[in-house]
């Protein structure tokens, strides 16, 4: 699963693949917030661990990447 978080006041993203599914990230970003915790804890598909601080988050999208066409199209 592709996922980007975008944070404030940054013009960069954290974008990276994760193993888990959309609803279990979509749960875990939901959780965070909803429990007032001062960070969000995600694992990317190489098994580094990203903390963001979940005042800094300005949205998080999740999605599967789109693949890149090679070729002509007609």
């Amino acid at each position: 699963m592709y996922v980007k978080i975008g944070i404030r006041n940054s013009a960069r993203e954290i974008s990276f693949e994760s193993e888990q599914s959309a609803q279990q990230v979509e749960a875990a970003v939901a959780a965070a917030l909803e429990a007032g915790a001062k960070v969000l804890k995600l694992n990317d598909s190489k098994g580094r661990l990203f903390v963001v601080p979940t005042d800094a988050l300005a949205y998080v999208e999740i999605g599967a990447e789109e693949q890149r066409r090679v070729g002509f199209i007609a």
